[in-house]
């Protein structure tokens, strides 16, 4: 039975996860990375939209189920990890969630219930995190067994909220709801009823955006922020002359100059 289902609206892709037990596993990351790559190769995608099939949950957490004969199949083979033997090769779970990070297109998790764990790792990854308001919880829990966020979590939340915070959540395994992770930075918006229309809202917007400009300020904050900042800075200078060359921006600026286009509004019919 697929976990996934993917419902076009235009130039809006809407992928709902629908989990048979509220838990993420291997199967639900193969479906994930299947239809992400399908869209990110896919000009006509503008916007992936991840949203939870049933009420009340996103992605409850990766299945500790798995994660234990997981753990028993490594100690079966006596396998051991160290600073010293660092896992260097991508594992699925890491392409899909680079995936929603560097794709060109806007991705947004509309949090409709509970996402800890891989759950919440996984909106991290995203652009952005819409969460509907609820006695949910949202975080990064794994330390109360035995573990640690092993898919991006102690880096990305650290990024988001801040190095003293993040370290206070994640060393505590403390979840939090919507309107506290609104507070702390965690989400971009908390809504009163269902998340799903103003994440299509939000996404509409992104999507009228130039697909040029709109990759590369992507890229320049999302990955060029890891470098140097006079790496960044070559980067920047170089995608902007990139834009300005481009049909769209010729289009649009001349639209500008002549009266047509106020640069405060969202083009309509572009993109």
């Amino acid at each position: 039975m697929s976990e996934l289902t993917v419902d076009r609206r235009g130039d809006i892709a809407v992928l709902t996860i629908n989990l048979p037990d509220n838990y993420m596993t291997a199967a639900t990351v193969a479906e994930l990375n299947a239809a992400t790559a399908e869209l990110d190769a896919d000009e006509g995608c503008r916007a992936m939209v991840f949203t939870g099939g049933r009420e009340g949950v996103f992605i409850r957490h990766y299945s500790v189920k798995v994660l234990e004969e997981m753990a028993d199949q490594l100690r079966a083979k006596e396998q051991s990890f160290s600073e010293a033997k660092p896992l260097l090769h991508d594992r699925d779970i890491d392409h899909l969630f680079r995936r929603l990070a560097t794709t060109p297109k806007i991705t947004i998790a509309a949090i409709n219930g509970f996402a800890m764990g891989g759950g919440f790792e996984f909106c991290l990854s995203c652009d952005l995190r819409l969460a509907q308001d609820g006695d949910f919880a949202l975080g990064l829990p794994e330390i109360k067994v035995g573990i640690l966020p092993g898919a991006g979590g102690t880096q990305k939340l650290a990024r988001v909220v801040g190095r003293a915070r993040a370290l206070e959540m994640v060393l505590r395994g403390r979840t939090v709801p919507p309107r506290e992770a609104l507070e702390l930075g965690m989400v971009h918006e908390v809504t009163e009823g269902p998340v799903l229309p103003r994440a299509l809202e939000l996404a509409g917007e992104y999507a009228a955006m130039s697909p040029i400009a709109f990759g590369h300020i992507k890229r320049l904050m999302r990955q060029e922020l890891e470098k140097p900042l006079e790496d960044g800075l070559v980067m920047e200078r170089t995608l902007f002359l990139d834009c300005l060359v481009s049909d769209q921006a010729k289009e649009l600026m001349q639209r500008m100059n002549q009266g047509d286009l106020d640069i405060r509004e969202v083009p309509q019919g572009e993109g």
